[in-house]
């Protein structure tokens, strides 16, 4: 036998076990993607990838081969991604708008394969994942411009999901009219009035009468529908494709920070770990000093809190619950000791969820 014949079957005995490795890490592949499910996860995690990347190179001594390893290690994650998409292509996701709204896009890149399920208020997007008809919700929690989302953090409070992912998308308006319309023809523009708001010095710069809507994607629906060229929306670009409209003019808002968090609910937490944040709403007695004791104890445990909101409850006047995100996972000892001594000092205490990363929402997470 030659060097020739020599290599061949080396390559065809390693290729057999490839295989066989191929069915085993499919497998785990269907294990990840059904849990994915349970907690509506998205598909691709990056730094997951990227970390495991970097720690199969350590394996790889030739500098040449370690080169051609990487592409080979990504087309094999890519595969595995593909395969996960197969699996989830029927998880049903609510969100409160129509088809075009923010919340509508957020899901759609959330969960690019997943069936979105418009709902007519935030309400019923949560509650269409308690009762089991979707598996989880895209609901706003805040916006950098507007503040925070009242209804929603209300439910969170009061409800039975959990929050298992945090997402940012940037909020960039656009001026919106049917197809040969030009801005200086303009006369009226429909938009939600937190968009009319945003984009304020552009409508009164132009002279435009601006007129209130449900939404962003209603004003753009019924700009399609008008056949008024003197008629325009503000609203995405998606929004444009989706109804036939042509963007006049684009980024109009005032500011070009403004973004919109939005948070996955599912009916299950999410398992946490080093380096993630978790949700907490807590009340504590009326009394002096009682909140800061609350906050001390989160401190003193050596979690650094994110964000501390207060919110009015409504069955108790003048009597608040409050909302915090801290860095840390609550999986440990530590974590568990700061909760019981934190449920010593508070009338009510619950873990809303908790996120391994803020993502922000620039393309479509295939």
């Amino acid at each position: 036998m030659n060097d020739l014949e020599q290599a061949r079957q080396q390559i065809n005995r390693v290729d057999r076990e490839i295989a066989l490795l191929f069915t085993q890490r499919m497998e785990a592949a269907r294990t990840i993607a059904a849990y994915k499910k349970a907690h509506a996860l998205p598909i691709f995690d990056r730094n997951r990838e990227q970390a495991l990347i970097e720690q199969n190179c350590l394996c790889i001594e030739d500098p040449q081969l370690r080169s051609f390893y990487i592409p080979f290690q990504k087309k094999v994650m890519e595969v595995s991604r593909a395969y996960q998409h197969h699996l989830l292509s029927g998880t049903r996701v609510a969100y409160s708008g129509v088809e075009g709204a923010f919340a509508y896009i957020a899901a759609g890149r959330i969960f690019p394969d997943g069936e979105l399920v418009s709902c007519p208020d935030f309400e019923s997007a949560y509650q269409a994942v308690e009762n089991g008809a979707c598996d989880c919700a895209v609901l706003p929690l805040e916006n950098s411009y507007a503040g925070e989302v009242g209804q929603v953090m209300d439910m969170a409070f009061r409800g039975s999901l959990y929050v298992s992912g945090v997402y940012s998308l940037k909020v960039a308006q656009n001026l919106l009219g049917l197809p040969g319309a030009a801005p200086d023809r303009i006369r009226r523009v429909l938009s939600h009035p937190q968009a009319l708001s945003q984009c304020r010095d552009y409508i009164h710069a132009h002279g435009y009468e601006a007129v209130t809507a449900v939404n962003t994607a209603v004003a753009a629906k019924e700009v399609a529908k008008s056949g008024d060229p003197t008629l325009a929306a503000i609203a995405s670009r998606e929004t444009a494709k989706l109804y036939g409209l042509a963007v006049l003019d684009h980024d109009i808002n005032e500011s070009d920070q403004n973004s919109t968090r939005f948070a996955v609910f599912t009916r299950l937490p999410a398992e946490t770990k080093a380096g993630d944040t978790f949700l907490l709403c807590f009340t504590v007695k009326h009394q002096a000093g009682a909140l800061a004791e609350a906050i001390q104890i989160i401190g003193r445990y050596g979690y650094n809190m994110t964000s501390l909101r207060s919110r009015p409850m409504k069955e108790t006047a003048f009597h608040y619950y409050f909302y915090i995100e801290a860095e840390g996972t609550l999986e440990t000892d530590r974590g568990q000791e700061m909760l019981e001594e934190l449920a010593q000092r508070c009338e009510r205490l619950k873990i809303v969820g908790s996120y391994a990363e803020e993502t922000e929402l620039k393309d479509a997470l295939l």
